[in-house]
C-alpha cells in the first residue's frame, strides 16, 4: 500500500473506530466534546459553495490549503481539550476510541494537506485521485462534514 494509501486507511479506521464506540453506548461525548466538534465544523467550512468533491474549478492551492487547514484546527482542539494526537498509520486505534481516536484519524488527512503544501512549489501538484479522496473523506455526504451526524448522544 503506497503512503497516501495507508494514511487514507488509517484515517477511515480509526475515525470509524470512535463512531463505532459513540453508536455502541460505550462513548458519550461530553458537554466539552461536543462543543469541540461544533467548533471543528465552524473552523473548517470548505466554503465550496454546495459543490460537491473533487473541486477541479479550484486552484491547487486552493484544494490542498483546503485540506491543510483541517491539521492546525485539529492541533487547536487536541491542545485545548488535552487530547493527543496519535500516527494511524500502520496502528490500530486503542479500545476504547474516544475523542483522541477521531482526531487522529481526520487529523491524519489535514497533516497529507500540509504535506502537499510544502512540495507544491518544489514537485508539484499531487495525484489528482489523491487531492479527490482526500477531499471526499473530508467534504460531501457520510464525511467528516457529516461527523455530527454519526453520533447518538
Amino acid at each position: 500500500m503506497d503512503r497516501f494509501a495507508a494514511r487514507l486507511h488509517g484515517a477511515w479506521e480509526w475515525w470509524s473506530a470512535a463512531i463505532e464506540e459513540s453508536q455502541e453506548g460505550r462513548w458519550v461525548r461530553s458537554a466539552v466534546e461536543r462543543q469541540v466538534i461544533e467548533d471543528i465544523t465552524v473552523a473548517t467550512n470548505a466554503l465550496h459553495g454546495g459543490r460537491m468533491a473533487p473541486f477541479t474549478e479550484d486552484s491547487w492551492h486552493v484544494r490542498i490549503g483546503r485540506i491543510a487547514n483541517w491539521a492546525g484546527v485539529l492541533r487547536l482542539a487536541a491542545r485545548a481539550g488535552g487530547w493527543e494526537l496519535r500516527p494511524v498509520v500502520g496502528r490500530r486505534p486503542a479500545g476504547p476510541a474516544g475523542m483522541a481516536e477521531v482526531l487522529s484519524g481526520i487529523y491524519a488527512m489535514g497533516e497529507q494537506g500540509e504535506i502537499w503544501m510544502r512540495q507544491l512549489s518544489a514537485d508539484g501538484p499531487p495525484p489528482q485521485n489523491e487531492i479527490a479522496e482526500a477531499e471526499a473523506f473530508l467534504t460531501g455526504p457520510g464525511s467528516i462534514d457529516d461527523l455530527e451526524l454519526f453520533f447518538c448522544d
